[in-house]
């Protein structure tokens, strides 16, 4: 036999490489148990966006629960096209996606605008993520703009903005100038202190669901003193399909579409921040056609959202914490929790379980959740020189222009009514200031050093 024939007889029976981690294919029981974890981590912040959206517009219990189902079902549609992938769309790595906190502003003042409502929030968002496809492949160009002085602003605007909204639940109705009910108080700082406990006394899979155990918790007690309505529960079906534009044809308007644009901004540059993180504790480091891939994921997910009745869509890092803590990088596990999100949307019997829990409990879970988004903010601001007093400058003028809605709601109402969608969102006005005092200040600084 000829030396050449031997060599190609021995290449043709030597072993396939073995794929990568994150390709690999895990048994049934091991892949639905790690999904289910992984669903577990990050359902209290996937389904409480909807839930402060339809409570600061008190919404009907049925409505709430049409969006709790469809942010589900949209959840489970963006997390398989980013761990899966379709052609030049998705990073293919372990990433759960979840609608992000940084809608909930815009999305908010969005729909209280008569002319808009919730038709007006989904059709922006359906133009934030069509404008996300295609400025995907630029957006490293852009990333500048969105220093840590700049988001890290934004996440503390956002922490403190949405502070009213906990401290109103736990008051137990959403008003603000409702006195506080002294069972609310008492279960919602009993959440808080089930959350903490489990921070503190456990570890792995249980501390990873420390806000979901503290619900829980605080949801037994509010049932055993008869706070409780399950009679939604009962009368919802088994089972239900979530049908798109639900709430009829989207509305477009420009200042709507700017605004949630904007918010697709922060998210692209907020998952550029986790893939790459990701991208090295899976040993897979990101190109920049990765990169791209995942953004246009990010990107389509929002339009998904908009289309199926929900927001805007992120990668959480709750999730990119549990692929670190346990070591399974499999991409197939996070796609398996997609289907199983998907499955949880076409419940209504667990939507309406979900509106049925007080808002006192919910409060005090969104008091920490909302806390922990501007402690973030203030981690992420700790990347930024602020012994540099320009960036001191920029810092406090953006928090101050940010502000001014929640301190005084009636502040702008004297300018021109097509503005109001976004003068009187506090987040949008301060993520502005601070790009252009950034921009302007740092730019002339760096000018000045020789």
């Amino acid at each position: 036999m000829a030396v050449g024939e031997l060599e190609d007889r021995q290449a043709t029976l030597a072993p396939a490489a073995a794929p990568h981690s994150v390709d690999e294919c895990l048994p049934p029981l091991r892949l639905l148990t790690l999904a289910a974890q992984h669903v577990l981590t990050m359902y209290a912040g996937a389904v409480t966006v909807p839930l402060v959206v339809s409570s600061a517009l008190h919404l009907a219990a049925d409505q709430t629960a049409y969006l709790i189902s469809s942010d589900l079902v949209a959840c489970g549609i963006a997390t398989l096209i980013q761990c899966i992938g379709i052609g030049f769309i998705g990073v293919r790595l372990p990433v759960m996606m979840g609608v992000t906190f940084v809608s909930v502003g815009p999305s908010i003042a969005i729909a209280s605008n008569p002319g808009l409502g919730l038709p007006g929030v989904f059709g922006a968002t359906i133009v934030s993520g069509l404008i996300g496809l295609v400025i995907a492949p630029w957006f490293s160009r852009l990333s500048h703009l969105f220093a840590p002085v700049v988001t890290g602003t934004a996440m503390l605007l956002i922490g403190v903005s949405l502070m009213g909204v906990a401290v109103n639940w736990v008051s137990g109705n959403g008003a603000g100038n409702s006195p506080s009910e002294l069972w609310g108080a008492a279960v919602a700082v009993f959440v808080i202190l089930v959350i903490l406990g489990v921070t503190r006394f456990t570890k792995g899979f249980l501390a990873n669901t420390a806000v979901l155990l503290g619900i829980a918790a605080g949801f037994a007690v509010a049932g055993a003193l008869g706070r409780i309505d399950l009679g939604p529960v009962a009368r919802a079906g088994w089972f239900s399909l979530v049908s798109p534009l639900h709430f009829g044809l989207p509305r477009f308007d420009l200042l709507a579409a700017a605004s949630m644009t904007i918010v697709m901004l922060i998210t692209m540059v907020e998952s550029s921040g986790m893939l790459f993180a990701l991208g090295r504790i899976v040993e897979k480091p990101l190109t920049s056609e990765d990169l791209a891939r995942g953004l246009r994921a990010d990107a389509l997910g929002a339009a998904v959202g908009g289309f199926f009745n929900s927001l805007p869509y992120t990668s959480y890092s709750q999730n990119v914490a549990i692929v670190a803590m346990t070591g399974v990088r499999s991409r197939f596990v996070c796609a398996a929790a997609g289907v199983i999100l998907l499955l949880l949307g076409t419940l209504p019997k667990l939507s309406f379980l979900v509106t049925a829990i007080p808002q006192p409990v919910l409060g005090g879970a969104a008091l920490v959740m909302f806390g922990m988004v501007a402690a973030n903010g203030v981690q992420t601001l700790g990347l930024s020189d602020l012994r540099n007093k320009t960036n001191l400058y920029v810092v406090a003028i953006s928090l101050g222009v940010g502000l001014i809605p929640t301190a005084d709601g009636r502040f702008f109402d004297r300018f021109p009514a097509t503005a109001a969608t976004f003068l009187h969102n506090g987040v949008m006005l301060g993520i502005v200031t601070a790009i252009l005092l950034n921009l302007v200040l740092n730019r002339k600084a760096a000018a000045a050093t020789p």
